[in-house]
C-alpha cells in the first residue's frame, strides 16, 4: 500500500513556504546585481538550466521521475514554456530599471489579473467579492506606478513599469493554463519541463548579445539556478503539510525580504506611494483568498468524502 505523501504539519509548512520566499527574493537580488553586464535573456538561462539538476534529484528522491518526464500533451508545455519564459524575461529586464520592491509588489497583482483572465478565457464567473478585489487590486496598480506614467519609453523607470506590469499579466496567463494543464499533466512533469524549455527558448537568444560573465558574476548566476531550483521544492513541498489556502498569506513575507535586501545591496527604500499601492494590492488579494476558501469549505459540505486532507 502506497504511503500518503500529505499530512498536516502547519508550522512545517510555514516554515518551508517562508524559506521558499525568502529564497525567491533572494533570487532577485542576485539577478538585479548582474544585470548591468549580463542581458536579461542569458539570466533566463541559467536561472532555468541550473535549477534542472536540482529538480532532477528531488523528483529522483520521491520517486517521481518517471512522472516528471512522461508529458501527455507536449504542447500544452510548449506554450507554457513561451508565456512563462516571456514573463521571467520580462521581470529580469524590469530588475535593472526599477527598486526591487517596486518589481515585488507590482508582481503582488498577479491573483488579480488572473481573476480578470479566467473570466475572459474561462468562462469564470466573478460575484461582487471577486470585482471588489479586482477594483482595489487595479486600483493598487495604478497607485503604484502612477509616479512612473507620463514620461516616455526612453526613461528607463517607464519603461521597466511596463515589463513587469506586461510579466504579471503573462504569469495570469500561465496560471490559467496551469489550471487546464494539471487535468491531465503531473506536476513533476510541469516543473520540470517548464526548466527545460525556458533553458531552451533563451539559449536561443546567445547569437543576439550574450557576454562572457567574468567568475563572479557567473557564480552569481550559477547561484541563482540552484537557489530556484531549491525554492521551487521548498514551496511545492509546503503543500504537503498544509491547503494552499491557508499558506497564500505568506507570499506577501517577500515584502520584507525585499526591502531589506534593496537597502542593503542596492541601497534602495520605497516609497510610501509604492506602500500604499501594494497594501490595496495584497487587500485585494486577501478578499480573493477569503473567497476561495469560503467556496472550498461549501464544496466541502456538499462533499464530505473528496478531501482527505480536509477544508
Amino acid at each position: 500500500m502506497a504511503e500518503s505523501l500529505t499530512s498536516h504539519r502547519p508550522v512545517m509548512a510555514v516554515l518551508l513556504k517562508v524559506t521558499a520566499i525568502a529564497l525567491f527574493t533572494a533570487l532577485s537580488g542576485i539577478i538585479k546585481a548582474t544585470s548591468e553586464t549580463v542581458p536579461a535573456s542569458e539570466a533566463v538561462f541559467f536561472r532555468s538550466f541550473f535549477a534542472i539538476p536540482v529538480i532532477v534529484v528531488w523528483l529522483a528522491a520521491r520517486g517521481q521521475l518517471r512522472q516528471g518526464l512522461i508529458t501527455k500533451k507536449p504542447m500544452f508545455h510548449v506554450w507554457r514554456g513561451l508565456v512563462g519564459t516571456s514573463a521571467m524575461g520580462m521581470t529580469f529586464m524590469g530588475l535593472a530599471l526599477l527598486p526591487l520592491p517596486e518589481v515585488t509588489a507590482i508582481g503582488y497583482a498577479t491573483p488579480i489579473f488572473t481573476l480578470i483572465l479566467a473570466a475572459l478565457f474561462l468562462g469564470e464567473t466573478i460575484r461582487l467579492v471577486r470585482i471588489s478585489a479586482v477594483a482595489i487590486g487595479l486600483l493598487g496598480v495604478l497607485i503604484m506606478i502612477w509616479p512612473r506614467l507620463g514620461g516616455d519609453l526612453g526613461d528607463g523607470a517607464m519603461l521597466g513599469v511596463l515589463l513587469v506590469v506586461g510579466a504579471t499579466v503573462a504569469r495570469g496567463f500561465v496560471q490559467i493554463h496551469i489550471r487546464r494543464m494539471v487535468q491531465s499533466e503531473h506536476t513533476a512533469a510541469i516543473v520540470f519541463y517548464f526548466s527545460l524549455t525556458a533553458s531552451g527558448l533563451a539559449l536561443l537568444t546567445a547569437p543576439f548579445g550574450w557576454v562572457m560573465p567574468d567568475a563572479q558574476t557567473a557564480a552569481l548566476l550559477v547561484s541563482a539556478g540552484l537557489v530556484g531550483g531549491v525554492a521551487q521544492i521548498l514551496v511545492t513541498s509546503s503543500y504537503r503539510f498544509a491547503p494552499a489556502s491557508m499558506l497564500a498569506p505568506y507570499d506577501y513575507a517577500s515584502m520584507i525580504f525585499a526591502i531589506v535586501i534593496g537597502y542593503v545591496w542596492f541601497d534602495e527604500w520605497p516609497t510610501l506611494v509604492m506602500l500604499a499601492g501594494a497594501a490595496l494590492v495584497i487587500v485585494g488579494n486577501v478578499l480573493v483568498i477569503w473567497r476561495e476558501h469560503r467556496l472550498g469549505l461549501q464544496r466541502g459540505k456538499a462533499k464530505p468524502l473528496i478531501d482527505p486532507k480536509g477544508g
